[in-house]
């Protein structure tokens, strides 16, 4: 998680050792920054109950050790009188709980709840056996119904309605009162997200600068990102382009731009077995692989229905509703193409097969004979040549593809009006343009935040900012309702 992510920026030559401070200082500043990050960008972002596995080690301790209160709890009740320390140990937590969802102004529930539930009291009526346990716990229910979301009025009904015991009734509040705090997360999140909007960009550039300041070597990765895309970048360099500086031996130098946009365009291909993402896209890593998983899937099918269209392209030319069943049919065979257990050939065998019989099923329906044997065989040959990486088809689609973002990113619009996709791209045109916005979107957003720690790369600079602490303060108090 954020420690590796430490270890890893902090892994440069030569190494600076981090104090234990320092570490979690930096760990709190990623968390801060990924956390507001994904707000921002990510508009169905919420949080949902830990759901542990089944058989985890932490699961099965957690439900041992809730057991053992539980029991506690219900041997207390059982005694004869019954004891209560189990149960105002309760009362007191949910008491807490109850007085979190209350707004500041809201003196007149918190007085009446702080008198219903004080706790002294209570101990002295637990004392004299006096107390009244369930009048307690219809006050609390009652309670949680004013606070609670819509969502959740069923289950407060439930509560009303649960005649059990008080242990199962106890257990029932807890679960709802951890589902109300969810609620409250989220709504605060939905509450946040307006003011991180306002300034995420000048936000998160203080929480990467205070992270830098600390990791001096937290850019090593992205250095080796940028200066690695020269190179790339001026094979791509139009002719009119490539003029030669005056000064330098002839050898023409790509603008910055056409660094940026071609180093940002490797991300969509990007191994990390052979080494991690640039630290500055480290808050969008799983977008990235996302996009990446999409994008070799588009790719595949356009490879696959160009292949379909030249070998036997008078079996489905004009029939676009054909067309766009064996898309859908391609993509759902080869959903998960990016998994290392998934086996593509085999895949695109059954692609194939599926293609053909798609085929001569709608010849026979317009009274024409099927494809011959040797024609499918051919096409499925074709088709399955499609997993090698000198595959013309393949190389062609790809190209297109590179070509096409690259035109995105130079786009000053791209992101509201995406350009047409280049020859040969049609079919997959309104996933890849999709696609480019979502891209696009990333990319600006990227470069408005990194765009002072990037740029200066080449020259050794790395200017600073100053931190912002209005954000972090409602971060740490909307994390708090995840504990």
């Amino acid at each position: 998680g954020l420690l590796t992510c430490i270890a890893t920026v902090s892994s440069g030559s030569p190494p600076k050792t981090l104090t234990l401070d320092e570490v979690m200082a930096s760990a709190r500043d990623l968390s801060n920054l990924s956390l507001a990050h994904e707000i921002v960008v990510n508009r169905n972002f919420h949080l949902e109950p830990p759901d542990l596995p089944q058989n985890s080690l932490e699961k099965k301790v957690k439900d041992m050790v809730h057991k053992a209160f539980w029991d506690c709890l219900e041997s207390e009740l059982n005694d004869d009188p019954p004891e209560y320390d189990y149960a105002i140990k309760l009362l007191d937590e949910i008491k807490d709980t109850l007085l979190s969802f209350l707004n500041p102004g809201a003196n007149r529930l918190r007085t009446q709840i702080m008198e219903v539930l004080d706790m002294d009291l209570i101990r002295q009526q637990a004392d004299n056996n006096a107390v009244d346990i369930q009048g307690l716990v219809s006050y609390i229910i009652n309670t949680m119904g004013k606070f609670c979301a819509p969502v959740r009025d069923d289950e407060i009904k439930k509560l009303k309605e649960n005649s059990g015991n008080l242990v199962t009734l106890f257990k029932e509040i807890f679960r709802v009162l951890d589902l109300m705090k969810m609620d409250m997360v989220n709504f605060t999140i939905q509450s946040l997200r307006p003011e991180l909007q306002r300034q995420s960009v000048e936000y998160e550039r203080a929480k990467f600068q205070s992270i830098l300041e600390r990791t001096p070597s937290a850019l090593d990765h992205t250095n080796e990102w940028i200066k690695s895309s020269i190179d790339e970048a001026t094979q791509v360099m139009p002719p009119s382009d490539k003029s030669s500086d005056s000064g330098q031996s002839g050898k023409p130098l790509p603008g910055p731009t056409l660094v940026l946009n071609t180093a940002y365009i490797r991300l969509l291909i990007w191994d990390e077995s052979k080494g991690p993402l640039p630290e500055t896209l480290m808050t969008d890593e799983v977008r990235l692989q996302e996009m990446q998983r999409s994008l070799q899937l588009y790719q595949a099918v356009a490879s696959v229905l160009l292949i379909v269209y030249s070998s036997i392209g008078g079996a489905v030319s004009g029939l676009p509703t054909l067309v766009e069943r064996l898309k859908k049919m391609t993509a759902v065979l080869l959903e998960g193409m990016h998994s290392t257990d998934f086996n593509l050939t085999e895949a695109l065998g059954n692609v194939s097969a599926q293609i053909c019989c798609e085929v001569n099923k709608s010849l026979a329906e317009r009274n024409f004979p099927a494809l011959p044997a040797e024609l499918q065989e051919t096409l499925k040959g074709q088709i399955c040549d499609v997993t090698q990486e000198n595959n013309p088809i393949r190389t062609l689609v790809e190209g297109r593809v590179h070509q096409y973002f690259r035109v995105v990113l130079a786009s000053t619009n791209s992101h509201r009006t995406p350009p047409p996709v280049p020859p040969g791209l049609g079919l997959i045109q309104p996933e890849l343009m999709g696609l480019g916005v979502s891209f696009v979107n990333l990319v600006n957003f990227n470069k408005k935040v990194y765009d002072r720690n990037v740029l200066p790369i080449l020259n050794g600079e790395v200017p600073k900012q100053h931190c912002s602490k209005k954000v972090d303060a409602v971060l740490k108090s909307m994390c708090e309702w995840c504990r």
